[in-house]
């Protein structure tokens, strides 16, 4: 579990339980855009499974679909019961305008993110979400989402005399962290041109600056951190995005395929 000052340093984990397409495929590339967590968890069967993992959380439910009005009302009844999962941090998403329905949310169980009555422009949707991100310091105190690579993740760029390949660390939408083969020691300000990003079969071009570096334990070589040129094109930032969006979506899917499966009840 992460302490409370890594949280403000780090942010929060955002998670959108049971979203509609229009979140999905629009609203979360857009909160990623803005350098936000964010996950899904299209199953709300799953969801206190991952707010266990995650119990400092923000969760936003989409009450239209997946379970009954009263379904819903129970499982945040249940989450707020929960002593484990007291710093779950849960908000409402609808696009029903009942003002009764608000008032159980808002009043009775008083979710801390509030009760977001969705708008059919996107802008607008994301804009009050985003109120909502940023009332909860859900970015903490960074300014750029981070994410660790584990696999899918490589570069190359050539220099005068070599060829080299790379392996990406950490990758964010202005720079990575990375090791290099071969490791020619590249000092502070070292630039490397035409770096080819290979991010799980997609391709970008960026230039960088060495900013820095350390020696890793166990003689692994060398973790270098590189910023990006802030002239990179739009088009290639945008699939460092798109990557970023899929590690962090992977991450809690592996999760939930890992997890120790509840036994079915007994039949009859």
């Amino acid at each position: 579990m992460s302490t409370p000052v890594l949280d403000r340093i780090a942010g929060k984990k955002i998670f959108f339980v049971q979203p509609n397409s229009v979140i999905q495929k629009e609203m979360v590339t857009e909160l990623i855009r803005l350098e936000y967590e964010v996950y899904l968890i299209t199953d709300a069967a799953d969801a206190m499974d991952v707010f266990y993992e995650h119990p400092d959380c923000l969760a936003f439910l989409n009450i239209d679909d997946g379970l009954s009005e009263q379904g819903w009302l129970n499982f945040v009844q249940d989450v707020q019961r929960d002593p484990e999962l007291q710093g779950v941090k849960l908000g409402i998403l609808t696009y029903n305008p009942d003002p009764e329905l608000a008032s159980k949310y808002l009043f009775i169980h008083t979710v801390p993110c509030g009760f977001v009555r969705l708008s059919l422009r996107l802008a607008e949707s994301t804009n009050i979400i985003t109120k909502v991100l940023e009332a909860n310091e859900a970015k903490g105190r960074r300014k750029f989402l981070r994410v660790a690579c584990e696999e899918h993740a490589r570069l190359n760029f050539k220099t005068h005399a070599d060829f080299i390949e790379g392996r990406v660390v950490d990758l964010s939408s202005v720079g990575l962290s990375c090791t290099l083969d071969p490791d020619k020691v590249w000092p502070q300000h070292s630039v490397f041109k035409s770096m080819q990003l290979k991010l799980k079969g997609s391709l970008c071009l960026v230039d960088g600056v060495v900013m820095g570096s350390r020696r890793l334990e166990g003689g692994m070589g060398t973790l270098y951190i590189i910023l990006f040129d802030a002239k990179i094109a739009n088009h290639h930032r945008e699939k460092i995005r798109t990557y970023m969006q899929w590690v962090l979506q992977s991450s809690v899917e592996k999760f939930l395929r890992s997890r120790p499966r509840k036994p079915a009840p007994p039949k009859g």
